[in-house]
């Protein structure tokens, strides 16, 4: 067997011994790609509402954003709001209709409205570093936390804010009298008004009402 013979062979035997490649499939898949379902956020209820604007409140209480009398408005309107609702749910045997609804978010948005724009005034709580400042805004966390934990209704709070919002005046009058300072007798009737306000805090955080 020459050369040229050897090669032919050599190449027919390869041949035989290597499968034939498999046929490249030309379909292609059309079933879209899955993807998780996502569903609509829903609508707060009246309730989430009503512990969202809460949440505002203490917050805009602790930051010192929202003053004694500001959080008292506030937390008027919100008592306002409470009693109309419970009005719609005692007519309606304790449900509210979509027109019931439909009003209450409203009002709610006027709420929120207000919430904002008193947040964001020039009305500011600053109470500085001395003893009765620092007894001021200690009364204001400890009502900061009771409507934000919900032991203090929204009535509760505007009761408890517009006996600071009077300490408040009182002591910016004694800061007047005496040229921006306080006297030790003026020191000790703030103290005492002081005692009265955190016994009134306690209690109302204590007792067996809380925001419904």
């Amino acid at each position: 067997m020459n050369k040229r013979e050897l090669i032919l062979s050599a190449a027919a035997l390869i041949a035989l011994c290597v499968p034939p490649a498999r046929a490249q499939s030309t379909t292609t898949s059309t079933a879209p790609a899955t993807t998780p379902a996502t569903t609509p956020d829903k609508p707060e209820t009246i309730a989430q509402r009503k512990d969202n604007q809460q949440d505002r409140i203490a917050q805009g209480i602790q930051s010192g954003q929202l003053t004694p009398g500001e959080t008292k408005n506030l937390e008027t309107k919100e008592t306002d709001l409470n009693k109309e609702e419970h009005t719609m749910r005692s007519d309606d045997d304790g449900h509210l209709t979509s027109a019931d609804r439909a009003k209450l978010n409203n009002q709610q948005n006027k709420l929120s409205n207000n919430i904002y724009d008193d947040k964001h005034n020039a009305a500011q709580d600053h109470f500085g570093n001395s003893e009765v400042g620092q007894r001021q805004e200690n009364q204001q966390d400890r009502i900061a936390q009771g409507v934000k934990s919900g032991q203090l209704t929204a009535g509760e709070t505007a009761k408890l804010e517009n006996q600071q919002q009077g300490i408040n005046k009182e002591v910016s009058g004694m800061r007047q009298a005496n040229g921006g300072k306080l006297t030790n007798a003026d020191k000790k009737v703030v103290n005492q008004q002081q005692n009265k306000a955190s016994k009134n805090i306690y209690n109302k955080k204590h007792n067996a009402r809380t925001r419904q």
